[in-house]
């Protein structure tokens, strides 16, 4: 370390007198402020490293006789999380707001102090990074999954938020000795499936590496100690042979008068250990590979691609397993050219090939413009890419129902493994492995996901379900009464997509609960020849006012979701009217039975009909209310007899519309002999009668007949009839019946 400038000894002498404690242990975080002062004076203003020195004292003060679990004072560890952004060259206010992150959680500091005593900048910052310490949640998870999500919107209006939160679990993840085992491993794994992604995402690859290699090892201790023994055990020869390729690519580059640097890099653990485990490799397979990077002592780009050209030359390319990160950055800004080559003795090699900047880039990532804050290029690339990952947060949060929901999907969006493609225009997108043609109509925009009907990719059709490929051309084609269909839940992998598809069939089942709820209202109305919209709205508001309700939406939704019964609702109504007695209660609950509730069955996912049943157009039905709504059954149902849902209050009398266009499933077994060839003569023969079969079961009864159960889409009871009249026409039945 070197020495403190004249400017530092002489503000840290000023300074040390109205310092209150004298303590060993202070004594040695002296020492440690004195480190931090030294290195930030390297690249800040010396009235911005006294300001940092400042907010030591009042953290130092803050944290007054709180010990951490490895019984050190409380405030090495702001300490060193503002150590380890210091090494990145970060701001000042980063800074400030690093040494003060605790304070509001763990002492009696207010927010409100902190604005006074450094600014709103800061205190907004130490707000978005401090938990949420006084609120109750029902569970742990859930508690987690909320501090998550009120970093990351903090994330949103400042991204120095996240920085500052890496840091700090940077530090924590090397401090976990003095906790539980159970605690531990709970943090690591938190670690290895948010925070290094994160760390990653945003370009800060020495932080995310660091991450997992201290996750990893509290994680999995065996795996990691196993492994590191078997790294350590190779390293001799490996490095001989590392130290030989380099050699060989350094005077080659020389030769063609290329400045730049060669390293020979050892793959982390971490990555070693997720190669083994998820492609099923041993450790000597995984460790034949040699890795190299070449970093060029400039930032012209086109040297890059001459060094691409010379390496090569001087070893054979494997095919296939070039890719220009230069052209097409990734999603963190990360830029670099990446080729396989078959090394000396066919071993093969690994090259990264990239300028001075674009190292800088690929080291500290979203930070690197506060190193390069005059080059644009850099400040805007970086800035872009998070920016736009951290608005499709913002959207996923909008449209996520509660944290643990917004925490998943942002799991999802961690973890892509990128294929590239192109808009009809031109422009490329960048989506997770095995996204599907929905994913790219939501990465496009929202609206034109919410309405896709078809996709062309390469000028082609295919099914909206299909995997994209690297270089495919995408174009989506949309309809004005198209929405989003539950099924693309279940092929979708791109978080944007999943939330807002989600999000639509949430906002779909609302009104239709609604509508169902006004429905049920208006029916249990007639007995007094009163339309809901014609009462006035004086007495609804004081319905309303009895019941504790907001507004009439929300007596429709409890309505219509079975928390209320409408008879007794429309019983309110009635006697805020005049309308008094005590028989009105009587005559609501038989009124239902001389005006059913009319349905087409194609109401939505509120209106459900049986599958136990098969309910169709011309059955004598009857509605049973649940915790969703209503469940259509036949009156001759058995799994729900007529008697036992008046009797639990669940009854709705329903009748189908006389008006009904569609088709609905229905449950036809056929007894027959069994015959070779029977199956397709009957299959034939209910297609022949315009019905589609969606699924077919078959149990033998004996030797010699067969038990064929039909689920078959019918119009109505006309439809079904003619079909089975047919059926019964084939010599090898003996019997029809609807189960």
């Amino acid at each position: 370390m070197f020495g403190p400038s004249p400017f530092t000894k002489e503000f840290l002498r000023g300074l040390r007198l109205p310092y209150p404690f004298r303590t060993k242990q202070e004594s040695e975080g002296q020492f440690r402020i004195t480190q931090l002062c030294e290195l930030t004076e390297q690249y800040l203003e010396p009235i911005f490293v006294k300001e940092i020195y400042r907010a030591y004292l009042f953290s130092a003060n803050a944290h007054d006789g709180q010990r951490r679990g490895t019984g050190e004072p409380y405030i090495f560890h702001p300490l060193h999380a503002a150590r380890i952004l210091a090494e990145m060259h970060l701001d000042y206010q980063t800074i400030i707001a690093a040494l003060l992150h605790d304070v509001i959680e763990d002492t009696p500091v207010t927010l409100p102090q902190i604005d006074k005593s450094f600014g709103s900048e800061i205190a907004e910052i130490v707000d978005g990074v401090s938990k949420l310490t006084h609120v109750q949640f029902n569970s742990q998870a859930e508690k987690q999954a909320e501090n998550f999500r009120k970093m990351l919107l903090a994330m949103t209006k400042d991204i120095r938020v996240i920085i500052i939160k890496l840091a700090d679990r940077l530090h924590n993840m090397s401090t976990l000795e003095g906790l539980s085992s159970v605690k531990r491993s709970r943090i690591a794994r938190e670690t290895l499936e948010v925070y290094a992604p994160i760390a990653s995402r945003l370009g800060l690859n020495d932080i995310a590496v660091d991450l997992e290699k201290l996750g990893f090892k509290s994680l999995y201790p065996t795996r990691y100690r196993i492994l590191s023994e078997k790294v350590k055990a190779t390293q001799g020869n490996r490095w001989r042979l590392i130290n030989k390729i380099e050699k060989e690519i350094r005077r080659r580059l020389q030769a063609e008068q290329i400045d730049c640097d060669v390293f020979g890099r050892e793959k982390p653990l971490y990555s070693l250990y997720q190669k083994m485990r998820d492609k099923g490799k041993s450790f000597s397979e995984v460790m034949d590979i040699y890795a190299f990077r070449i970093v060029l002592n400039s930032d012209n780009v086109d040297d890059c691609y001459r060094v691409l050209g010379h390496v090569h030359s001087l070893y054979n390319p494997v095919p296939g397993r070039f890719k220009d990160y230069i052209a097409i950055p990734k999603v963190n800004a990360y830029q670099s050219l990446h080729t396989a080559l078959f090394g000396p003795h066919g071993m093969p090699i690994e090259i990264q090939i990239r300028t001075e900047t674009m190292n800088a880039v690929a080291k500290t990532g979203i930070a690197a413009h506060c190193r390069y804050k005059n080059d644009a290029t850099v400040t805007n690339a970086a800035h872009q890419r998070a920016r736009e990952w951290l608005q499709g947060l913002s959207e996923i949060q909008r449209k996520s129902g509660n944290p643990l929901e917004f925490m998943e999907s942002v799991k999802i969006d961690l973890f892509p493994d990128e294929v590239y493609v192109f808009t009809p225009a031109g422009e490329v997108m960048e989506l997770s492995r095995g996204a599907t043609a929905v994913d790219f109509a939501y990465a496009v925009h929202t609206g034109v996901g919410n309405s896709c009907v078809s996709v062309k990719i390469d000028q082609r059709y295919a099914p909206l379900k299909t995997p994209l490929e690297n270089g495919q051309t995408v174009e989506v084609l949309t309809a004005p009464w198209a929405h989003p269909n539950p099924a693309w839940l279940h092929f979708v992998v791109t978080a944007k997509a999943q939330s807002n598809i989600r999000s639509y069939l949430k906002k779909l089942k609302h009104n239709q609960v609604i509508n169902l709820g006004r429905s049920l209202l208006t029916q249990a109305l007639v007995v007094a020849s009163t339309k809901l919209d014609d009462v006035p709205q004086e007495q609804m508001r004081a319905v309303l006012l009895q019941l504790s309700l907001d507004d009439l939406d929300t007596l429709l939704l409890e309505i219509g979701s079975g928390a209320r019964k409408a008879e007794l609702v429309a019983c309110q109504i009635l006697s805020e009217m005049g309308q008094e007695g005590n028989t009105l209660l009587e005559q609501l609950a038989d009124c239902q039975f001389h005006y059913p509730l009319r349905i087409k069955g194609t109401e939505g996912m509120v209106v459900a009909l049986s599958k136990c049943c098969y309910p169709i157009p011309g059955d004598d039905i009857f509605g049973v209310r649940t915790g969703r709504g209503v469940v259509i059954h036949t009156k001759t149902c058995k799994n729900v007899p007529i008697g036992s849902a008046r009797d639990s209050g669940t009854l709705v009398n329903v009748e189908w519309e006389s008006d009904i266009d569609g088709e609905f499933p229905v449950n036809v077994r056929v007894e027959a002999l069994n015959q070779k060839g029977a199956l397709a003569t009957f299959a034939t023969a209910i297609a022949n009668m315009g019905a589609n079969i969606e699924n077919v079961k078959i149990s033998d009864r004996d030797g010699l007949q067969s038990s064929i159960d039909f689920i078959i889409d019918v119009k109505n009871r006309h439809h079904l009839a003619q079909i089975i009249k047919r059926l019964r026409s084939i010599e090898l039945v003996s019997r029809i019946t609807r189960p």
